[in-house]
């Protein structure tokens, strides 16, 4: 696989990952009736944007997650208080705009200008203005702009708002995008039984399937897929045992391999290291295709033990097993994904759905500013019959984002850090 095709997979996977798991988020807000403002992947300066109907489609800079942002969730950018002179644009009698500033270039059918009186634009939906010593009342529409700095921004009536919608439809928001992770990951790895195969029963071949770079079989020549045809002059046929055996009782002795490599027969001369006795090579037998509920039954199973590898990650990391310096961020894992995928889309659609399920398992955690995290307040707020006050749980995951990114320097600092000492 070339280095271009490489990248390109590379990039379309971490895309693959991040977007399925933002849209889970921002699918189901939208059936609950809650206004989107943004559709981000990555954080940071924004790199494109773009508006489709009430949402803003952003790409940022840093390649480290995304977000669905909705109307209620943090504190709104624009606020209009009484006393405060603007204009308002009106049609088919709603307020459909409403400009903060550069009052003087506002003109036209339908404008209007003066001082609020009063204004509500999250439950009643009006505004009155002083206009030459007169009160207006005008009606605004639920969808009405605010202009200002030459931003638009969206009003957010009460009803279209996280907050205050019922706590199952804001907890299915919330759980969708992890729920998005773990279907992904469970197609993906059907998707690999389909394209990889599984080891046959009633095998014939042997094949080399990996080799440990600078160890006696790369020394000696071998290539994955290479066919070992015999050891010692001695027929392998499917026996994964004798072509073990032989090696084991070989150490430090020289063995000639022949191998059928792309239909051409080659002789090689391999010698196992003289204390372990390996030549740093793994077989596999020949595969066979998987039908419908075969791959169905082997991807639940990858699921499950892939599921209890990740915990058991979680345990030695909280029991201290595993040091912060072990730890990998982005530029350790994109790393690996790029020599997983030189090894072919198979291994690559593994390790996709591998990094599917963690995503949707880590953020499952109950660790502030994950999703877990929201959920847990949801479910206090479900027992207690009253929601947590919000600028609390707002302090709570700011806090545990500004701890998130510090965690990612860290692991992203010593990912460089191992780079430049390899």
């Amino acid at each position: 696989m070339g280095n271009i095709q490489v990248a390109l997979l590379t990039v379309l996977m971490f895309f693959l990952l991040v977007s399925l798991h933002e849209w889970g988020h921002f699918y189901f807000a939208r059936r609950a009736g809650i206004l989107v403002r943004e559709f981000a992947i990555g954080f940071g300066p924004k790199l494109f944007s773009i508006k489709r109907g009430e949402t803003r489609y952003t790409l940022r800079l840093l390649p480290i997650g995304g977000f669905v942002r909705m109307a209620g969730e943090d504190p709104e950018i624009v606020e209009v208080q009484t006393g405060q002179t603007l204009a308002v644009r009106a049609k088919d009698g709603l307020v459909t705009r409403i400009y903060l500033d550069k009052l003087d270039e506002r003109s036209g059918t339908g404008v209007f200008s003066g001082e609020v009186t009063s204004i509500d634009l999250e439950n009643k939906l009006f505004i009155a203005l002083d206009v030459d010593g007169e009160i207006e009342k005008y009606a605004v529409h639920p969808q009405a702009l605010v202009i200002a700095r030459g931003r638009e921004t969206q009003i957010a009536p009460l009803d279209r708002q996280f907050g205050h919608k019922p706590v199952g439809k804001r907890a299915l928001s919330i759980v969708a995008g992890p729920v998005m992770n773990f279907l992904l990951a469970f197609v993906l790895f059907g998707l690999y039984f389909v394209l990889q195969g599984v080891p046959s029963e009633t095998s014939s071949k042997v094949f080399v399937s990996q080799i440990s770079g600078g160890g006696p079989a790369d020394r000696g020549g071998l290539h994955s897929d290479d066919w070992v045809k015999s050891i010692n002059g001695q027929e392998i046929g499917g026996d994964v045992e004798s072509a073990i055996a032989q090696i084991k009782s070989s150490p430090g002795k020289q063995m000639t391999w022949v191998v059928d490599r792309d239909s051409k027969l080659l002789t090689l001369k391999i010698t196992p290291d003289a204390k372990t006795g390996l030549i740093g090579i793994a077989f596999v037998g020949e595969y066979r295709k998987t039908g419908t509920l075969e791959t169905i039954r082997l991807s639940g199973e990858a699921m499950k033990y892939t599921t209890e590898m990740i915990f058991q990650g979680f345990r030695k990391i909280v029991f201290g097993e595993v040091k912060l310096d072990d730890l990998g961020g982005p530029v350790k894992t994109t790393q690996m994904t790029v020599q997983i995928a030189k090894e072919g889309l198979p291994d690559l659609t593994r390790w996709a759905a591998i990094l599917s399920l963690y995503l949707g398992i880590f953020n499952l955690l109950p660790i502030p500013a994950l999703d877990g995290s929201r959920l847990l307040f949801l479910g206090l707020e479900a027992v207690r019959g009253r929601p947590i006050d919000p600028n609390r749980e707002s302090m709570v995951h700011l806090i545990g984002f500004a701890m998130l990114m510090l965690l990612m320097i860290v692991v992203t600092y010593n990912d460089i850090i191992g780079l430049v000492r390899d």
